[in-house]
């Protein structure tokens, strides 16, 4: 995929996809904090003022956020303790 063919959100359509695409509650505000602060999904500036994030990185951030199956509640526990 080249650059061009890449779509892109700011921040309030960005925080609207992931709510819709993956269910997690996100908001404008809270990617800005995670922008400052680290740990968010990669960002692009556009005239170093506007954030834009591109589908697949808010894709492969929010995936990140999402545990895969499972059979009782404790698995996640015992699977970040591994």
């Amino acid at each position: 995929m080249t650059q061009s063919d890449r779509k892109y959100h700011r921040r309030d359509d960005a925080a609207a996809y992931v709510r819709q695409k993956f269910g997690i509650g996100c908001t404008a505000g809270y990617l800005a904090k995670l922008a400052s602060a680290g740990g968010g999904p990669l960002f692009h500036r556009l005239d170093n003022r506007w954030a834009l994030y591109a589908e697949e990185d808010l894709d492969a951030w929010a995936q990140t956020r999402v545990s895969g199956p499972l059979r009782k509640a404790s698995e996640a526990t015992e699977t970040q303790a591994a």
